[in-house]
């Protein structure tokens, strides 16, 4: 039996800190205690002044595996969650070729458990043509099904009334969407093109991508949902005015309109367009400071329920084009627990909320089984934390297989010090153990 205990740790979970010390054994914690645990054990680990987290859950990145490698791959991009402290996550089918078949979908996973050192997931895509397909998805081994409902890669756009009702009355299945009206969109884009030709400032973004397109599509989704009673979760919300859609007064277990937001749009606002420039171009846009702020307070009073990421990156030389050349989207999985950790010390969040939007409330709004807590018999998906030990995000300590950052030159004040998944120790103050890969997610439904 592998053993390893992790004493004198602050524990960070189901809203209260606690000093204590964690057994785990195998793939399990078996066993928590304020005092002290005698069992012998294989490693100890010392955790004085540090606080353990659950490890986090993040519930949308792009991997970009097969079919885009140039950009990443599940290798690369996983190794760099686990420096981050996120020990699973679910990829979107947004590859090459659209994850639209079982067959495809499969592929992935199979790649996933040859390479992955965090735990994975994969959505099944939804097209305006494959909707048998999608009602095929096992919801046991799945995490649902995704609907682009704003343009994306290939022929990803669901864009047909009848598709879409179709979706929402027959899917039992979690439908998470990508909310931005086409329509509007491309009529903003008119605008801008008429006065700025090719050219358009990047500051325009937010404003091309507007307001008006996010909220007019993500309220359809959600009268969609309530129509149908579909279990509807509406991923990067990036307004204020979209909140109005969502209820802060249901328990998330029986929410069936569950929202997401992501780490750029509670950091950086309209204002970073000036220096971060294209760094910063994701879809939905970056907007304004006010939008910024409502989204921080959205997630503390619980009208959004995840914190993840939309990881998505691009080679620099992709980034580095005109307005209309550079894809949207960027990298973030290894850095979205330090960036949260961050606005911690400025005052904006208790670290219990980090926990709970970053590992509890993925864990129960997508009914994964026995991950996304600290608690006796679930799996040992675990992070170490130093709150205090500051460095700098350069291309020296980055991972991600574009090499390049939005938080290139931030000084983060907390810092990733070891993160466990299924009991094994795969990052370790920079070093990693490739001898165990991760495990597929498995949901309780």
């Amino acid at each position: 039996m592998k053993t390893i205990l992790i004493k004198n740790a602050n524990i960070v979970n189901e809203g209260k800190i606690f000093h204590g010390n964690v057994l785990i054994e195998n793939d399990r914690i078996a066993k928590i205690s304020s005092t002290e645990i005698t069992t012998k054990a294989e490693l100890v680990i010392d955790a004085s002044g540090k606080y353990l987290f659950p490890g986090c859950i993040d519930d949308q990145v792009h991997f970009r595996e097969p079919g885009l490698i140039h950009k990443a791959e599940i290798y690369t991009e996983a190794k760099a969650a686990v420096a981050g402290g996120v020990t699973s996550f679910m990829e979107m089918p947004n590859t090459v070729p659209n994850t639209f078949t079982q067959e495809l979908l499969e592929e992935k996973y199979k790649r996933a458990s040859e390479v992955s050192l965090a735990n994975y997931s994969f959505f099944m895509g939804a097209s305006n043509d494959n909707i048998e397909e999608v009602l095929k998805t096992n919801p046991r081994n799945v995490c649902g099904i995704k609907v682009f409902m704003g343009s994306s890669t290939g022929n990803m756009l669901v864009d047909k009334n009848e598709t879409l009702e179709a979706l929402f009355s027959k899917c039992k299945l979690l439908i998470a969407t990508h909310c931005e009206d086409e329509t509007t969109i491309k009529n903003n884009i008119a605008i801008y093109k008429e006065k700025y030709g090719e050219d358009i400032p990047m500051e325009c973004h937010p404003l091309i991508r507007s307001e008006e397109a996010c909220y007019k599509s993500s309220a359809l989704a959600v009268a969609l949902a309530k129509k149908h009673n579909t279990r509807l979760h509406i991923l990067h919300i990036s307004t204020a005015k979209e909140l109005e859609l969502f209820d802060s007064k249901i328990p998330l277990k029986q929410k069936r309109i569950t929202a997401e937001a992501c780490i750029h749009h509670l950091w950086f606002s309209d204002e970073d367009y000036k220096t971060k420039d294209v760094f910063i171009k994701w879809n939905p846009a970056v907007k304004k400071v006010s939008d910024r702020d409502a989204l921080l307070k959205g997630v503390l009073e619980n009208k959004i329920d995840i914190i993840a990421t939309d990881h998505a990156p691009h080679t620099l030389e992709e980034k580095q084009q005109s307005y209309f050349k550079a894809p949207s989207g960027g990298p973030l999985v290894q850095h979205s627990l330090v960036a949260m950790l961050e606005l911690h010390k400025q005052g904006k969040i208790s670290l219990e909320k980090i926990a709970e939007k970053m590992a509890h409330a993925v864990a129960d709004c997508f009914q994964i089984e026995k991950r996304g807590y600290i608690r006796e018999g679930y799996f040992a998906d675990l992070v170490l934390v130093d709150l205090n030990d500051p460095w700098t995000v350069d291309k020296s300590n980055i991972y991600y297989k574009c090499g390049w950052s939005p938080f290139e030159g931030i000084t983060f004040h907390s810092k990733i010090t070891h993160t466990f998944v299924n009991g094994n120790l795969v990052y370790d103050k920079g070093h990693f153990n490739h001898s165990e890969k991760g495990q597929r997610l498995l949901f309780e439904r």
